[in-house]
Formats: structure tokens, sequence, C-alpha cells
């Protein structure tokens, strides 16, 4: 007699019915990702794990053909992959087809589905405990990359009076801003002194990545002043440097790790349906690094 699944518990309550989500990218190691995700599945009681993928550029093709043989439901997806992934999924969103990135993949009955969840995690992770509603607001956004481009849309979508795009490529950054509809407009980064929000969402900071210039800051910190929000998506290290400055400078400032948590939330409610445990998610960040706020 065979034995049932339930006798065939690994270590960790694994077994070979345990259903599989990733996330890819290059680097990954540092992802907080399938911590989050084996949170929510634990709050859950789902026979669900998640774990990192280091996908490095160019092989993202072969990472997708790889996860649908082995029957993988759904993938995380970050950089520098966002981009490549929204070329080869087999549909899109409507989000994702306008900004052409792609930062989640569900499998709709075998079919890979592309979608973003980038921005309206930003956006909730602003709106949490009242620290910041976009509504009326003035905001800047550093960077047209596929994070930007989720942040600018979501930003406006959530009633932006303005949203300013920053970014060396003017051709880039026109095409960023458009998403954002009349309220979204090429600019400076001094437009940054008249604005309630600016947003990092470039890699500038991270751990092994220079900024540009002999600065390498996004934006000169003597831009930035009390009375607004600072943000940079950079996560690790947990305060860059630029951060940092932008707090003595009076500023209020957070790093990525509440879009990490909203937009890992929205992609969970993606391949599982059910609503998820935000704020057990943000306990296990805070039982990783206590510096992170749980209220």
């Amino acid at each position: 007699m065979s034995p049932t699944p339930s006798a065939l518990q690994l270590p960790h309550g694994l077994s070979a019915a345990t259903t599989v989500v990733g996330v890819i990218g290059d680097p990954v190691a540092h992802s907080l990702s399938p911590l989050l995700h084996n949170t929510a599945f634990e709050e859950l009681g789902l026979d669900w794990v998640s774990v990192g993928f280091r996908v490095p550029a160019g092989r993202a093709a072969d990472a997708l053909i790889g996860a649908r043989a082995l029957g993988i439901r759904g993938l995380s997806v970050t950089m520098p992959h966002k981009d490549r992934v929204a070329e080869l999924v087999d549909r899109r969103s409507a989000e994702a087809e306008r900004l052409g990135a792609v930062n989640c993949i569900v499998d709709e009955d075998g079919a890979w589905v592309g979608r973003n969840t980038d921005g309206a995690g930003l956006v909730a992770s602003l709106r949490r405990g009242d620290r910041f509603d976009p509504a009326g607001r003035r905001c800047l956004v550093v960077g047209a990359g596929g994070a930007a481009r989720s942040v600018v849309e979501a930003l406006a979508a959530a009633g932006a009076a303005e949203v300013i795009v920053v970014n060396r490529s003017a051709e880039r950054a026109e095409r960023a801003a458009d998403l954002a509809g009349s309220v979204g407009v090429v600019g400076t980064a001094d437009a940054a002194t008249r604005c309630d929000l600016v947003v990092n969402a470039t890699p500038v900071g991270m751990d092994g990545i220079d900024g540009p210039g002999s600065s390498g800051w996004p934006i000169d910190p003597a831009l930035l002043h009390g009375g607004q929000v600072v943000v940079d998506l950079v996560y690790h290290p947990a305060t860059t440097p630029w951060l940092a400055a932008a707090r003595a400078q009076g500023a209020d400032t957070a790093n990525g790790l509440g879009m990490l948590v909203h937009q890992a939330a929205f992609q969970l409610a993606a391949w599982t349906g059910l609503d998820q445990p935000v704020e057990a998610m943000w306990r296990a960040l805070a039982g990783h690094d206590p510096s992170v706020p749980t209220g």
C-alpha cells in the first residue's frame, strides 16, 4: 500500500505535494520575498513554499521554460528581468501592458499571465498607518525603469496633483511621465524642493551599485527638507547613504521594505485567491530587522 502524501512529509513540513512559487532575479540572495511569502503561507495554513532562483541577465526565457516544465505555480520577478518577462508571458494584465514591465507571473490554466504590483504596493505602504496619502500632493520619481513606471502610474491613479519624472534619458522620462496622464511631467532634480514626496526608483545606493556622477546621489540631499516624505526603493542596505542624508535634512524617510511587503501581498492574492495576512508579513520583517516599524 502506498503511503499518503501526509506520510511523506519532509523536514520543515514540505512534501512531494508542496506547491512551489519563487522569485527570479540577479542578485537574488538578499531577497526577502521568500520570507514574506512563506510567512503568509504558514499563516494561511497552505502547503506552499517560496524559494529564490538566481537567473542571470539574458536567461529569463530559459527560466520561464523551466518553471513551466516543473509546474511552478507563480513567480515574483525582480531586476534585471521585469521588462524582458513582459515580452515572454502569454498574456499581460492591463497595467502590465501599459507599463511594459512584469513583477509577478500567475499560472492561469496553464497560461503565464504577467502582472505588475509594484506601484500599488508603494501606495498601500505609504497609506499604512495614515503616513502619507498621494491624493492632491506633488510627487517626484527618479528613474524610468519598470519599478519607476509602476510608481508613476500608481501615484497618478491615487490622485496625485503632479508626478514629476527625473531621468538621465529624456525619451525614457517622457514615456514614464505619459503613464501619469495629465498630471505627469518631465522635470529636473531641483523640482524636489517643492514636492511632498520624493521617490528614488533606481538601483543607485544598492550594495555594489554606484550612483551617477561624482556624488552618487539620486537627488542632491540639499534639495530635501522637513515636511517631505522621501522614499528609497532600495532596501539592501536598509538605510542607503542618500536616505541617511535625507533624514539629516529633516525629511520623513522610508526604504523599499514597505513596497516589498505590500506588492508581495498583492502577488500572493493573485496566486492563491485569498486575502493576505499583511500585518503578519510586517512582523516577520521586524523579526528579521528590529528597526522595521510594525505599527
